[in-house]
């Protein structure tokens, strides 16, 4: 094995961060699954919207334990193949298995036994998928100390997560649950998830075995700052009170799980307003996907431009302000009548073209948030001399899985409170039932992303604060 690189500052190769980010096709199986989650279990199965809004409530409450826990345990952990990637090896079969029966539940069961299937394999799909997403993003923390390296190799991970994201919801959509003649919408028709839970199990363990194979190269490069302390709760525990008194920690924090709960709420309710607001099929619905993908394209080099004159802060505000207008704004038009009727031919360039403008700066919001979060971590071992990249990065670990959790949440009570009906027939619901998609889909989204730019605001870190810090760690690092 190569002897430890003592340059923290060093780039990294293409093929590295491509390799790092591999492991974020199980993130977009399990995201796309997350779609059709509530409108499986509620209009497929007959369970009611709150019940599915309790079951994502209950999974939330173990992640909020796990994740930190798993985070902290992992930057204490001891092996020949490092702290990371032993548990990013084993969560790759725990996370396939569950999201399988998570789609294939027993056929015959009532309601309260299909909520109980649905509460077990979510949970069990989240806690798996802890095991491999805060070792891995802690993994990326370790990479590099370079301010700039750091957005860039985040920025390969969202940029490949997002694509990825957007193909398999388009494959979902054109592919798994095409149109029939039985169903107009093909997500209806319970056939198709066993296609997707078989399809989306093979897929996530051959992602998260190439991600971890194809990281171990980068074991001599990685911190050993930690590698001697164990995991005791007394340290766990002071981790978190220091963390949570750093207010950019907390400002990254939060600015990070309201966008994504918000994009959480939008993946469920988005999913009903296409259905039964605009009567789309669910090839019509591929270009929900597809008006994604460009943003995605063009998001490394915008932030390379904008990250010559701007801060980290501004950059987050500003595309987080376009991303809310532009996505909310159909929705907000329909309510106020100001958009085209179902059956215009302009249709789905009114829905999607704004939908296409809001992601062509989204995936910056995403990688700014996950650069801030590396940028604490220093500050974090300045300040405390203790670096916790494993506790830091569960923030982000949390917030992945709120896109469906919290957002699962929401848009389940969401639904239960406009009075949503189970079996719903496409042009026979009521109109107060109707506004109040819109409403969830565009008033309240704009709502959560305008708080989540106030959270931003707090961050402190910035180019010149985060160079003096690192001076001092290295004439510390030096000294030991």
């Amino acid at each position: 094995m190569k002897e430890p690189s003592t340059n923290r500052l060093r780039k990294l190769s293409v093929s590295t961060k491509l390799l790092f980010a591999s492991g974020a096709l199980q993130e977009a199986v399990v995201t796309a699954g997350g779609i059709v989650t509530v409108l499986f279990y509620n209009q497929v199965l007959g369970v009611s919207p709150a019940l599915a809004g309790t079951a994502f409530l209950i999974a939330s409450i173990f992640d909020a334990i796990s994740d930190p826990l798993i985070g902290a345990i992992s930057d204490r952990f001891r092996s020949r193949w490092g702290r990371r990637h032993p548990f990013m090896f084993a969560s790759a079969l725990p996370i396939a298995v569950s999201f399988y029966f998570l789609y294939q539940p027993p056929d015959g069961l009532g309601e309260t036994t299909y909520f109980l299937w649905l509460v077990t394999f979510l949970v069990l799909l989240r806690l798996s998928q802890t095991f491999y997403l805060i070792p891995h993003d802690a993994l990326g923390a370790e990479l590099t100390d370079d301010y700039e390296e750091r957005s860039s190799i985040f920025g390969y991970n969202s940029v490949v997560q997002m694509l990825l994201s957007m193909f398999t919801a388009m494959m979902l959509y054109a592919v798994i649950f095409p149109s029939t003649t039985e169903y107009e919408n093909g997500l209806l028709n319970e056939a198709g998830y066993f296609v997707l839970a078989s399809t989306g199990a093979v897929t996530i363990v051959f992602s998260v075995i190439v991600c971890s194979f194809g990281t171990l190269n980068q074991l001599p490069y990685l911190h050993d700052f930690e590698i001697s302390k164990k995991f005791t709760f007394p340290n766990y525990f002071g981790q978190l009170v220091a963390l949570l008194r750093n207010v950019s920690y907390l400002s990254a924090c939060l600015s990070l799980l309201t966008i994504y709960s918000g994009l959480g709420i939008l993946g469920v309710v988005a999913t009903y307003a296409y259905i039964y607001v605009y009567e789309l099929s669910s090839e019509a619905m591929f270009w929900a996907g597809a008006a994604k993908v460009p943003g995605v394209i063009v998001a490394i080099p915008l932030l390379a431009y904008l990250s010559r004159s701007l801060e980290k802060k501004t950059i987050l505000i500003m595309a987080t302000l376009v991303t809310c207008i532009m996505i909310s704004l159909p929705h907000n038009l329909k309510m106020l009548d100001l958009f085209p009727a179902n059956d215009s031919p302009f249709i789905l360039f009114a829905l999607f073209v704004p939908l296409l403008l809001g992601y062509m700066i989204f995936p910056v919001s995403a990688i700014i948030i996950d650069s801030q979060l590396v940028d604490v971590a220093d500050q974090h071992e300045f300040r405390t001399g203790e670096r916790s990249e494993g506790v830091i990065f569960s923030v982000r670990s949390f917030g992945i899985k709120a896109t469906q959790g919290v957002g699962g949440l929401l848009a389940g009570f969401g639904l239960e409170f406009i009075g949503f009906p189970e079996k719903a027939e496409v042009g026979g619901l009521a109109e107060n039932t109707l506004t109040g998609l819109l409403f969830l889909n565009g008033p309240l989204y704009l709502m959560i992303y305008l708080t989540a730019v106030l959270f931003m605001t707090l961050y402190q870190i910035d180019r010149a604060t985060h160079r003096q810090t690192l001076q001092e760690l290295e004439a510390r690092r030096a000294q030991a």
